[in-house]
């Protein structure tokens, strides 16, 4: 009998415990596979995964007084743009906004740097997906400080890094006190397996859009970029908004841990479909008459 996943359990094993001190090489096996799970079984176990994850995104959108906000980290090559073609093919895309985040405009600039976020979080009943997010202010800008902005005159005061783990962790508290649910994952993908995907990009015509020089440039801050990420982890993994690791070398691994976080956060939330009131029932069953009235094959149908 081939094994299924417990999706409970490899949530959990991807989750970055509120207050530890996290370091990405040590504490998280970016090749991590469902133990006993063979490739094809785990394919099989996707599907079933859209399914369960289709009926409560149904009953979310439906009950609207609450909504998810899905925050991806990674790496370069490490498959966030993978993850939300294969993951959210199980959710109805009417209910679901996508947002990546490219280099701030001039307007944006002008403002702090948490303000282009918040015009787009979710509305209530929706999920909202930042490719790229807030935590670029934290990492590339720790990594590349002269892009930091914006420009004020308070922004290289003592403790900047200090500060901004601050204000992210207060608005997301702020987030989830309004009725959102803060879900982060960081896509942990190895240098070994980012290189042959590189590779890939530059070897096939229809991937070499998706390669770039400055894409070796970064690669050779990886030391750099490991040393961001840890601390980002470690500051800003909290009780209500914690981060969770996902394997990433694998990519069919990859989707069954973001799938397993995803289902455990819908779930936990136990949406369901609003409640009809004795008098809507009431109307409910006068309209139900009036349209067998008015079409009486539909009367016959239901003879039949």
């Amino acid at each position: 009998m081939a094994a299924t996943v417990n999706w409970k359990k490899l949530a959990g094993r991807t989750l970055v415990e509120p207050g530890s001190t996290v370091d990405l090489a040590r504490d998280f096996d970016t090749g991590d596979k469902p133990k006993g799970l063979k490739k094809a079984d785990g394919l099989a176990q996707l599907e079933e995964a859209k399914t369960q994850l289709f009926a409560l995104q149904d009953r979310f959108y439906a009950q609207a007084d609450r909504s998810l906000l899905v925050v991806l980290q990674a790496i370069d090559a490490a498959g966030k743009d993978s993850t939300i073609k294969h993951v959210m093919s199980g959710v109805n895309p009417e209910g679901v906004d996508v947002h990546s985040f490219k280099a701030p405009s001039a307007q944006d600039r002008a403002h702090g740097y948490l303000w282009r976020h918040q015009l787009v979080t979710p509305e209530l009943g929706r999920i909202g997906i930042f490719n790229r997010s807030h935590y670029e202010n934290v990492l590339v800008t720790r990594v590349h400080p002269e892009m930091l902005w914006p420009e004020s005159a308070t922004l290289h005061r003592k403790g900047l890094w200090k500060r901004r783990y601050r204000d992210i962790n207060d608005w997301e508290r702020y987030l989830t006190d309004n009725g959102t649910t803060v879900v982060k994952l960081f896509l942990n993908v190895s240098y070994e397996e980012q290189g042959r995907r590189f590779l890939e990009r530059i070897d096939r015509p229809d991937k070499n859009w998706k390669f770039s020089a400055t894409d070796m440039a970064e690669r050779a801050l990886w030391p750099e970029y490991q040393k961001a990420f840890s601390e980002m982890l470690s500051r800003t993994s909290t009780e209500y908004a914690p981060w969770h690791v996902i394997p990433a070398d694998h990519k069919w691994a990859s989707h069954l841990s973001t799938f397993a976080v995803l289902l455990e956060a819908l779930s936990g939330l136990n949406p369901a479909y609003p409640a009809v009131s004795e008098q809507e029932r009431a109307s409910l069953s006068g309209y139900r008459a009036e349209l067998l009235r008015q079409v009486p094959a539909l009367a016959a149908d239901e003879e039949g």
